[in-house]
C-alpha cells in the first residue's frame, strides 16, 4: 500500500490571481471619413446597437475621440487591427488605438 501525503494550504498561503488589466479601444476623428461608416464599424466590430454606435460616433467628431469598448489586451488589438484593415480598404484615413483602462 502506497503511502500518500496530503498538504493542506491556508488561505494565506494560497496564491491570488489579478484579473487581467482592461483596455479601452479608441476611434479618433479625422475630416475625411463618413459618419456612416464610423456607425457601420462601431456596429460590425463592436456589436453596438445602432443607437449607441451613432453616440459614440458623435463622440468622437465633437470631442476627437471615443471609446467603443473596454476589453483584455489581446481583444482589444485584435478590434482595433479590424477596424483599421476596414478603413484602410474602404479608403479611409481612420485612425484607431489601445489605450490602458
Amino acid at each position: 500500500m502506497s503511502n500518500t501525503n496530503t498538504q493542506t494550504v491556508s488561505q494565506n498561503q494560497k496564491t491570488m490571481l489579478k484579473p487581467p488589466k482592461r483596455y479601452k479601444v479608441v476611434l479618433l476623428n479625422d475630416d475625411y471619413t463618413p459618419m456612416e461608416f464610423v456607425v457601420e464599424v462601431l456596429t460590425d466590430v463592436f456589436h453596438l446597437p445602432h443607437t449607441q454606435a451613432i453616440a459614440i460616433m458623435l463622440m468622437v467628431h465633437e470631442s476627437g475621440r471615443g471609446v467603443c469598448g473596454v476589453f483584455q489586451k489581446d481583444i482589444a488589438e485584435t478590434k482595433c487591427n479590424q477596424v483599421m484593415l476596414r478603413a484602410e480598404a474602404a479608403g479611409f484615413p481612420l485612425q484607431c488605438l489601445v489605450e490602458e483602462a
